[in-house]
């Protein structure tokens, strides 16, 4: 009986756990929602609040992080429970690191606003990257929240067209600049901003690799895993 009531607490805490991690999550997204947002319209304002909102992402990483730690130490996880508090901890961190990404998107909008800089659309530029990358980020949240392996599959394999993105709009811009170096100041803003939100598909893609690994105990990282699970992809 004690063994019962230990595990029913030990899965309570690690489903407050997740439910918060969910909710960080949510926090994120709308950072990088609204990261995107001031970069196209140069809302200094929103652009403002952005990067002040990083600080309530730091906070909640501290926060959960304790959490995780306090509950491997008092219930001293093994085996399949804790492979899913550390998958679960890595996924913390992934978190954090998109809302520094997004913070990065602020200042980029606050810097082209505050020059005047116009000579090219810079946000058109990003747009598709952007509605790739937040769609990775959205479905990997999900896909934690239902332990859903096949779309976790999926969300690896659109990382590749992510990445095809980021090298088509760096080729674009290195033309800009070469032909009129009066864009350059704002096209190497735009590359810095395309490179976060590259990134935030990586950690959306790190988020889902970790999914995999609660589900099936594969650490399937550095590996062509999509690729040889086209079944489960496509």
């Amino acid at each position: 009986m004690p063994n019962v009531h230990s595990s029913k607490q030990y899965d309570l805490e690690l489903e407050m756990i997740q439910s918060k991690i969910l909710a960080m999550g949510g926090l994120v997204e709308s950072q990088f929602q609204d990261a995107m947002s001031c970069f196209r319209s140069g809302d200094v304002v929103q652009a403002d609040r952005v990067i002040k909102g990083d600080d309530a992402v730091n906070q909640l990483e501290v926060t959960l992080d304790d959490a995780c730690s306090r509950l491997i130490v008092r219930r001293q996880p093994t085996a399949n429970d804790l492979r899913i508090v550390m998958s679960t901890y890595n996924i913390i961190t992934d978190l954090e690191r998109i809302g520094d990404e997004a913070t990065k998107i602020a200042r980029a909008a606050k810097s082209i606003k505050e020059r005047g800089a116009a000579i090219l659309n810079h946000y058109e530029t990003v747009r598709v990257i952007a509605a790739g990358a937040g769609a990775m980020l959205h479905d990997a949240l999900d896909a934690f929240a239902r332990l859903d392996e096949k779309q976790a599959v999926r969300i690896i394999a659109q990382d590749e067209s992510v990445d095809y993105e980021f090298r088509s709009i760096m080729r674009t811009l290195i033309t800009f600049m070469m032909e009129d170096p009066r864009t350059i100041s704002i096209a190497m803003d735009t590359i810095w901003v395309a490179k976060a939100i590259e990134r935030i598909g990586d950690h959306a893609k790190n988020i889902a690799e970790y999914v995999i690994y609660i589900v099936e105990g594969k650490d399937i990282r550095h590996t062509d895993y999509a690729a040889a699970n086209k079944d489960l992809a496509g």
